[in-house]
């Protein structure tokens, strides 16, 4: 399986839609969020530093998120093909990422867009915030990422057009008809 890129926006479903595809197609997986969370959990250095930065409802800088990203996949196994879940957020960072994998011979792959409206996404977080007493999912601090996506990340979309590899998937109400969607693409790539 080629390496997967799965963007949205904050609360469209990137992790839950990785965890069914990383089931069905044995692959590994990258998720920032939660590499990111451990760092914090654990109180290293890198977790203070991005605890900053996640509290303001900022992207953390790209050459830390390399670094991790980096030691992240050379500790994957090769060849199985890896889903980027929350990476990258910015164009530098998916130039970054792409030099990154060629240094390595490797390609990013292709990009699933999950593509939600925003009434959706403020619903669905203020509800993981109260299920798993998440501190960075308050109102404020998701209009703040909200913010901050539109601005920063959904440019993105155009470069990953440019690239020839983003396939957009909209919701349309419902995870499996979504699920089965993106399935039936990656069907295609085997």
């Amino acid at each position: 399986m080629k390496n997967i890129i799965i963007f949205g926006a904050p609360g469209s479903g990137k992790g839950t839609y990785s965890d069914e595809i990383v089931a069905r197609y044995n692959m590994g997986h990258i998720s920032t969020g939660d590499v990111l969370r451990a760092e914090i959990k654990g109180g290293t250095e890198l977790g203070k530093i991005a605890q900053g930065y996640i509290d303001n409802g900022q992207l953390i800088p790209d050459e830390l998120m390399i670094n991790i990203l980096a030691k992240t996949y050379d500790a994957l196994p090769a060849g199985q093909g890896v889903i980027f879940d929350g990476f990258p957020r910015t164009i530098p960072q998916a130039e970054a990422l792409k030099k990154m994998l060629a240094e390595r011979k490797h390609e990013m792959g292709v990009m699933i867009e999950l593509v939600v409206d925003e009434e959706t996404l403020m619903a669905r977080l203020l509800n993981r915030a109260k299920e798993q007493g998440r501190a960075d999912d308050n109102e404020v601090t998701i209009k703040k990422r909200f913010e901050v996506y539109h601005n920063q990340t959904a440019p993105l979309a155009e470069w990953f057009e440019k690239e020839g590899i983003r396939n957009t998937f909209t919701w349309k109400g419902s995870k499996d008809l979504m699920l089965s969607e993106i399935f039936a693409y990656l069907d295609t790539l085997k």
